[in-house]
């Protein structure tokens, strides 16, 4: 008999080798893991690129935002302190969840999600909700604003990633997996329709898509309930005459000067930074003439001031952190940290090329903002505490 016959752990390994990902599993359900003080080479690449982005961010919200802060409180650090909170309430948050176990947080799964569907609720009733430029995505706690929507993308690949992992519930049975998922999915796409956000439903889509596709759901269903959410989101994009041309300004800004404004400023501050920009600092853009300078268009801030060079670096940080995010899922111990890595990492990607689509005027503006730059801080809060949870999924990878 051979060395691998002898040892039923090692036939076990042998026969889970070249079989889809979503098929992992250990006896244990777990998989091995390794020690919790250990670094692997994709836990510090993560690390190090979301360290970068994180830190520049900072420094451009204080460029891009001075102009606003001044006209709002007449201070040019009023923003930015702001962001400076977020940060380091979001690293907190970073922290725990690279100690904790992502083992121990599959029980927060429902609570989660239920709590962050509350909220949604809660900003659609009279009184509670904030509405800002004709959108109702805010609760006001204190001097604080919260933005429900961001912390149910997390709460949503907390939810599919624990559903769909569950022993017992095989992936073709999908009358207990997909279509719990989908059912889940829609009832908080209806209650984004009522804010309306666009922006976050695509992105909820994206994430729900795409860690179904990889748990080995049917093609066939994930291409039919993908057809309904496009008629869906068509439906709700075309079924108002204002919303339909500023969705479609992007495609000729210049034809539509009211609705493809922001575009026509983008495109122009990209270019005048040139290849090497025109200093930090240095911006004309955030003088007024690009709104929302400093939340949804910062990019083009970073390659007014930074230049060409400055924003395919920023490019390519975020393309290592897919790839980066990708390899920790598929390198992960089990299939419950499968599904978590994959869902950040979508999460992260989708917001980012939505966001950077609007920023060249090769997608319709939505909203949305651009992960770890961005003025925003629920969304860099969420996203700070995601990836804290695929830090924690890297050091366990095989």
């Amino acid at each position: 008999m051979t060395a691998v016959e002898n040892h039923p752990k090692k036939q076990q390994r042998a026969a889970s080798k070249g079989r889809h990902p979503a098929s992992r599993v250990e006896a244990d359900g777990r998989g091995p893991r390794r020690l919790s003080g250990q670094r692997t080479p994709l836990f510090l690449i993560l690390l190090v690129a979301v360290s970068c982005l994180v830190l520049l961010g900072v420094v451009m919200v204080l460029s891009a935002s001075a102009v606003v802060s001044i006209n709002n409180s007449s201070s040019a650090w009023s923003l930015f302190r702001r962001q400076l909170l977020a940060v380091g309430v979001g690293t907190g948050a970073m922290l725990v969840m690279i100690r904790v176990d992502y083992h121990r947080i599959r029980m927060f799964a429902a609570p989660v999600m239920v709590g962050a569907s509350l909220a949604l609720v809660a900003v659609l009733l009279p009184g509670v909700g904030v509405t800002r430029n004709g959108a109702t995505r805010w609760l006001e706690v204190g001097p604080l604003s919260v933005q429900p929507s961001e912390f149910m993308k997390l709460a949503l690949v907390l939810f599919i990633a624990d559903l769909l992992s569950r022993p017992g519930r095989p992936i073709l049975e999908t009358h207990i997996t997909v279509r719990p998922v989908v059912v889940v999915t829609g009832l908080v796409v209806v209650l984004l329709m009522f804010q309306p956000h666009l922006g976050a439903i695509l992105v909820l889509g994206l994430i729900a898509g795409t860690m179904m596709f990889l748990a080995g759901a049917p093609m066939r269903q994930l291409v039919g309930i993908g057809s309904i959410g496009v008629a869906v989101t068509s439906l709700m994009v075309f079924a108002t005459p204002w919303r339909r041309a500023r969705f479609l300004a992007f495609r000729d800004p210049w034809g539509e000067p009211v609705f493809g404004y922001q575009a026509l400023q983008s495109l122009h501050a990209i270019t005048v930074g040139g290849i090497s920009g025109v200093g930090l600092g240095g911006s004309r853009a955030k003088w007024g003439f690009l709104p929302y300078a400093h939340t949804d268009f910062i990019f083009a801030i970073i390659a007014e001031e930074l230049g060409l060079i400055g924003a395919a670096t920023v490019l390519l940080v975020f393309a290592v952190i897919g790839v980066a995010g990708i390899v920790t899922a598929l390198r992960a111990p089990d299939r419950f940290g499968m599904l978590l890595a994959l869902g950040i990492t979508t999460m992260i990607v989708a917001q980012a090329v939505l966001n950077l689509g609007a920023v060249l005027s090769l997608l319709p503006v939505m909203g949305v903002t651009l992960p770890f730059l961005s003025f925003g801080g629920s969304s860099l809060v969420v996203t700070l505490a995601g990836v804290g949870v695929l830090l924690n999924v890297a050091r366990q990878g095989r």
